[in-house]
């Protein structure tokens, strides 16, 4: 399923590329929350290679905040326009790397944002639609993970926090931009070092999900139309 092709973002690390570089992948991780040190969002942003296939790979750290999120990335695509935009985040508790179909337009916050705010049953954009569909071939992501040794799955939610509330509005910014570059929005589990506070809770290591991205990477750059391949789920 795709929607409408968005554009890219720019990054707060590394090299400095030039707008006109569409071979770029801006690849964003989101800094700590809820009481965590560490975000592994992050971490496998600085452990990517800095070029995957032809195109270089521009790092960028989100912060953890409703709006200043979305801000963050639409500045980044402005300055790069890159060919594609990977958005990643923590989703502790899941046991496999998630590649996210959909992103819904409504923030409902469990728990306050960096900044404080806790946002609850509102629309991320009053006048846009009521969701947008990844426009990176999700299946085709998950299928080459596996094949890379890595736990992946489709997830058909985002959640309802700044997670969900950044790919909708990186979307909504790509679709009503006309912009060329697709998006979407890969979750991955706790560390391994923090799954220690919370035992039974499934994690994985730092490499083996940094594994995992590079190869969704390489799938998304060279697959503009998805396989099709059973994902659904039965709950």
């Amino acid at each position: 399923m795709a929607g409408r092709r968005p554009k890219a973002a720019a990054s707060g690390e590394g090299r400095t590329a030039r707008p006109s570089e569409r071979h770029c992948v801006l690849v964003t991780g989101f800094e700590p929350f809820g009481g965590e040190d560490v975000n592994p969002s992050w971490e496998i942003c600085k452990a990517l290679p800095a070029a995957i296939g032809r195109s270089s790979i521009e790092r960028l750290l989100v912060p953890t905040a409703f709006g200043r999120a979305v801000e963050t990335v639409s500045g980044a695509i402005r300055r790069l326009d890159p060919a594609l935009v990977i958005l990643l985040g923590q989703a502790g508790g899941r046991s496999a790397v998630c590649v996210e179909r959909v992103a819904i337009n409504v923030d409902d916050a469990r728990i306050a944002d960096n900044a404080g705010a806790q946002p609850i049953d509102e629309a991320i954009a009053p006048s846009g639609p009521a969701a947008y569909f990844a426009t990176v071939p999700v299946k085709a992501m998950v299928a080459a993970m596996r094949e890379a040794g890595v736990p992946a799955e489709v997830s058909n939610t985002a959640g309802t926090f700044v997670c969900n509330h950044l790919l909708y509005g990186v979307l909504h910014f790509l679709a009503t931009g006309a912009r060329r570059s697709r998006a979407g929005f890969i979750h991955v589990p706790w560390l391994d070092r923090q799954a220690l506070a919370r035992p039974g809770e499934p994690s994985m290591a730092l490499a083996t999900m940094a594994r995992g991205v590079e190869a969704a990477i390489a799938a998304a750059l060279k697959a503009p139309i998805d396989v099709k391949m059973a994902a659904g789920k039965l709950d």
